[in-house]
């Protein structure tokens, strides 16, 4: 096979693999404090389901590649737009992106998902730590935090954490210091590097970090 001929080729499977997956569903849901947030949903039947919450640069559709894997697994995935993100609106107080999540939460576990786990990236991996210090007990089972932004009340994070981040990014000092303040169970992931938060997919760490996402939400 000459060399034009393989690039077609390669080409082609690429495309292939691309339309085998589903596309997402949009959906939305109030807030408690009676915003509205919209979500691709992926995934369906599984008994457990994913939250997946973007940093300040990146908006739901950020998430696609993770979610299809995650949704590989067998569970329900909800990518979600924060309020004041695409079409999401704010409720009663415009910076309670915790609200957001836990409406993704309660939507997930009325429509039958046992379990309902939680992914924040920088700006959602600190409203998705305060989602889950205000969660009620059960209602979020496990929790990556992907170079979080700061968060309040830390030690009262329930469900079991995972935090993982670049050695070297600018924050470490900061992600690790809130690392310390979380109740057990939790594990520590650095991978080397220095990219923050969602960019680390766009490194040569894309595929560790993907895979460690996915163990951690799929191992049970």
């Amino acid at each position: 096979m000459n060399y034009l001929a393989g690039s077609i080729l390669l080409s082609w499977l690429l495309a292939s693999a691309g339309l085998g997956a589903e596309p997402p569903r949009l959906v939305s849901f109030a807030t408690a404090d009676a915003g509205t947030v919209f979500a691709d949903a992926y995934g369906e039947g599984g008994r457990d389901g994913v939250v997946l919450a973007h940093g300040a640069a990146f908006d739901k559709e950020s998430w696609r590649p993770l979610a299809e894997q995650l949704a590989a697994k067998d569970l329900r995935v909800l990518a979600i737009d924060f309020r004041g993100w695409g079409k999401s609106t704010a409720g009663a107080a415009k910076d309670a992106l915790f609200e957001d999540l836990l409406a993704a939460v309660r939507y997930l576990h009325r429509g039958g998902a046992a379990r309902v786990s939680l992914v924040g990236a920088s700006m959602g991996g600190g409203a998705a730590a305060q989602a889950a210090a205000r969660a009620a007990p059960g209602e979020i089972d496990r929790l990556v935090l992907l170079s979080p932004a700061p968060a309040s009340t830390p030690e009262r994070v329930r469900g079991d954490k995972l935090v993982v981040a670049s050695e070297h990014e600018p924050a470490i000092e900061r992600i690790q210091a809130l690392y310390r303040k979380l109740a057990e169970p939790k594990r520590l992931v650095l991978l080397p590097g220095t990219a923050h938060a969602q960019h680390i997919f766009d490194t040569d760490q894309s595929g560790r970090l993907t895979a460690t996402i996915v163990e951690f939400l799929s191992g049970r």
